[in-house]
């Protein structure tokens, strides 16, 4: 009955513990702008994005305290690396010229990408930092300290592991979708707010990991 319990248990820790650190609807207007609002574009895009992050959020679960063991990496570490690529991530869209590129996203959906160009764009920045970040990977990697060596145990966490993050990723790849009909309501104008708000944050979010990283290896109160 434990054992059943936790199976359903777990994957809604696991989706309530990512999906806020995802944030797709935030990132929405990103995905639009990378894909230049081009729909078939978007959907290849999507469901690439979806594949990676599951992937790399799966890997973090089932062998991320391993892989920082392995290199004598400590968790407080992760975040502050992390949180500098996600810093300086929001400070590149905060002060670079998009507004050209954000209006494209809306409004021009003739320009198809390659594959190659897909899959580029579908990993860097948008898989990694953006989706499957180091703020997911972090809590990935924490959830997956919590997984039992018993056989029988680790099977079921890695079951209940895989459907959380399988929920939070379709979660995701709905918001980027249909993103386009999200900042439809936005209009040109409103998506560049909604951009330069969400590279706002994004800095407030790396440096807000970098210091608690720092306060989590000094000692000090975060």
């Amino acid at each position: 009955m434990d054992i059943l319990d936790e199976f359903f248990k777990a994957p809604v820790i696991v989706v309530l513990t990512l999906l806020p650190i995802i944030n797709p609807l935030g990132n929405a207007p990103i995905f639009v702008s990378l894909a230049r609002g081009h729909v078939p574009t978007m959907r290849r895009m999507a469901v690439r994005v979806a594949v990676n992050s599951w992937i790399i959020l799966m890997a973090s679960v089932m062998v991320g305290t391993y892989v920082l063991d392995l290199f004598g990496i400590s968790l407080p570490i992760v975040r502050m690396g992390g949180g500098m690529l996600v810093a300086m991530a929001g400070w590149r869209m905060l002060y670079s010229d998009e507004d050209n590129a954000v209006r494209d996203a809306v409004v021009d959906q003739a320009t198809e990408f390659s594959e190659l160009e897909v899959a580029k764009r579908s990993f860097f920045p948008m898989s990694f930092p953006l989706t499957a970040g180091p703020g997911a990977i972090a809590a990935s990697i924490t959830l997956g300290t919590g997984a039992p060596l018993v056989s029988a145990d680790y099977l079921v966490a890695t079951a209940t592991a895989a459907i959380g993050t399988a929920v939070t990723i379709g979660i995701v790849y709905l918001c980027y979708r249909y993103a386009t009909t999200i900042l439809t309501k936005l209009g040109a104008v409103g998506t560049i707010v909604v951009m330069r708000i969400v590279a706002f944050i994004l800095v407030c979010i790396g440096l807000q990991m970098m210091w608690s990283a720092w306060a989590e290896l000094n000692g000090l109160p975060q």
